[in-house]
């Protein structure tokens, strides 16, 4: 009657094996580390680094306890783990003065990190550590505010383009165009000029409501953005600048960052881990842009320290050249719509650019004029200029085109992701900024850590003292709840937060109480003179409907935190929810086995130790 068969209990051998061994990460702790990174989009990380690292740290007779290279999302980056923190700063400081030539403008980032302990067998099965949030491990906090006027005024420019393109295109003539905050003004000579401009803008651009207004002879086309159009650019603006923070964000390394709109306005950035809160600051709060321009014709490229052609601009172009560029702009990066890397005809790496229409125009009247000529991409971050890539023109194009003559296959997927992430839509400002230190996480862990061992300690007591051996046997399938549930947030790399502790904590009460509910039926069978065997399978048979349903129920209740909420409620409807799951694997089927392994190699048992059971005395 009570004997699991054989498949069942495989199943608990498993799942305790593998709850074993994916909880054990967590309890190897993180070493101080240093990080290195590319500083400039054109410098790659690479083994070739790593071995000139290697090299640094073993003429300095620094000893490290291990060297990783990693490759996520095609950028590279080296993390080297040390045994303390004054090796951590000692290393530091060396590889940041002997790594980059010019300190003024380094070619790499040299960061502090923290990386776990983990060993390597353990990792090559992707058995991790949970990662932890911002309280708990420490970190820095941003709030940043993002410019909507910077926004609207972006717009309001890039429109003032499209319209000159579109009325020189009618042959409309006018007298110049005017940009507001948050309007356009065009002055014409009659008007007659100006009605027919406002025919042609008023479905060209429709954003803008168009009127004109008479002032003696030169009458003005005043365009103002609609409210709606107002709106939809705000939004448009932050979404944009969390894509693009997040890619910057990329280069730092940080698992599980925090990036998240906060208001209209702005945007919340935790970075859980990170020590460096300079090199942090100074990725998030980047500005860059992207612009194409011709090449000097005659010689695109000259080195470090040679005089270029008068009147030209020189960027720098790898680590020993200096692109040479004429000082007209032909489109910025807000004209491209998409990127991609692909293959030209004769199956060689390139990659694909479309542009809008405002600047496919543009492109067609500069291709058409300068073919066989050089022209190249720029991006500008703090006012200087980085040379992507330099390709020559080869026929006539518009608003698709490649650029060819990348070496690799990974180096046009590289560049295509530039080109893609493009620049910040508008300006934004950090308003607010808080650093969490590793003690203060640590301090939080101890004290998260140390609620849970008490209350699990106090219904452990109060378990065994009032259920005897039935008591015994719950504690040890919430032991095994817990450890199932660390487990699998653990395979997860879910971000275990403070608010996820004490859903831990809930959800030990939880499971406990489906324990209780079993063991109360039990004895409610024995109270009704059932046989002890009897009682068993009866006393889990009917408490499984109650426990289902209270347990669905708090789900339900769980997944619309999870669904709605946000930052620390959503970390705690994670554990909440996977605490319930597990709790019901535990409880339930886990406990039964347990007892059906102890009370199920007997037929005849006269007696269970389930606590006092009080029989209603015959009248």
């Amino acid at each position: 009657m009570n004997r699991y068969p054989l498949w069942k209990y495989l199943v608990i051998v498993v799942a305790l094996l593998i709850g074993g061994l994916y909880s054990i990460p967590n309890f190897y702790g993180e070493a101080p580390a240093v990080q290195i990174s590319s500083a400039k989009p054109t410098i790659k990380v690479d083994l070739a680094t790593q071995a000139r690292v290697e090299k640094i740290l073993s003429d300095a007779d620094i000893s490290s306890t291990g060297i990783f290279f990693e490759n996520a999302n095609n950028i590279g980056s080296i993390k080297i783990r040390f045994n303390n923190t004054d090796i951590q700063l000692r290393a530091r400081d060396l590889l940041q003065q002997k790594i980059n030539v010019d300190q003024s403008d380094p070619n790499f980032t040299v960061a502090l990190n923290l990386l776990s302990n983990t060993p390597d067998w353990l990792n090559s099965i992707n058995a991790l550590p949970m990662p932890l949030g911002l309280d708990l491990r420490g970190g820095v906090y941003f709030l940043l505010q993002v410019d909507m006027k910077g926004a609207v005024q972006k717009k309001v420019t890039s429109l003032a383009t499209d319209i000159r393109s579109q009325l020189r295109d009618k042959n409309i003539r006018h007298q110049g165009i005017e940009r507001g905050a948050d309007s356009i003004t065009i002055n014409f000579g009659s008007t007659a000029d100006a009605d027919a401009a406002r025919a042609v803008l008023q479905s060209a651009q429709p954003e803008l409501t168009w009127q004109v207004r008479p002032t003696g002879l030169s009458p003005k086309l005043v365009g103002e953005f609609k409210p709606t159009a107002l709106k939809e650019i705000q939004d448009n603006a932050v979404k944009q600048n969390i894509v693009t923070l997040n890619k910057r964000v990329n280069e730092l390394a940080v698992k599980e960052p925090v990036i998240q709109q906060q208001g209209a306005e702005r945007i919340v950035v935790q970075l859980p881990g990170v020590q460096d809160t300079a090199r942090a600051k100074d990725i998030i709060g980047r500005t860059a842009t992207l612009e194409s321009r011709l090449a000097d014709p005659l010689i695109s490229t000259i080195g470090i320290g040679e005089t270029p052609p008068p009147g030209m601009d020189t960027f720098r172009f790898g680590e020993n050249r200096l692109g040479v560029f004429k000082k007209s702009v032909i489109f910025s990066g807000d004209r491209i719509t998409d990127a991609s890397a692909g293959f030209d005809q004769n199956q060689r790496p390139a990659v694909n650019i479309s542009l809008d229409a405002a600047g496919g125009r543009v492109m067609q009247e500069v291709t058409r004029e300068n073919i066989g000529k050089p022209m190249g991409m720029i991006l500008f971050e703090k006012g200087k200029g980085e040379v992507l890539t330099i390709a020559t023109i080869q026929s006539e194009f518009g608003s698709k085109f490649q650029i060819t003559g990348q070496p690799t296959t990974a180096s046009a997927n590289d560049l295509a992701l530039l080109l893609r992430a493009g620049s910040l839509a508008a300006p934004m400002e950090i308003i607010e900024e808080r650093t969490i230190g590793p003690s203060l996480g640590a301090e939080n862990i101890e004290k998260g850590f140390k609620s849970l061992l008490i209350g699990f300690g106090a219904i452990a007591i109060f378990m065994m003292a009032y259920y005897l051996l039935f008591g015994t046997f719950s504690v040890i399938a919430l032991a095994v709840n817990l450890l199932l549930l660390i487990s699998v947030l653990s395979m997860l790399q879910a971000t275990l937060t403070l608010p996820g502790i004490a859903a831990m904590a809930l959800a030990l009460g939880m499971a406990i109480d489906s324990n209780v509910l079993i063991n109360e039926r039990i004895r409610e069978e024995l109270r009704n003179g059932a046989a002890p065997q009897t009682a068993i399978a009866v006393g889990f048979d009917k408490a499984w409907a109650t426990i289902l349903d209270s347990n669905v129920t708090t789900l339900i209740a769980g997944l619309a935190l999870l669904a709605f909420g946000s930052g620390p409620i959503k970390g705690f409807a994670v554990v909440h929810c996977l605490g319930i799951l597990t709790s019901m694997f535990s409880a339930v089927f886990f406990s039964r086995g347990l007892v059906n392994l102890w009370y199920g190699r007997h037929k005849k048992v006269q007696k269970l130790a389930i606590g006092q059971v009080w029989r209603p005395q015959e009248k």
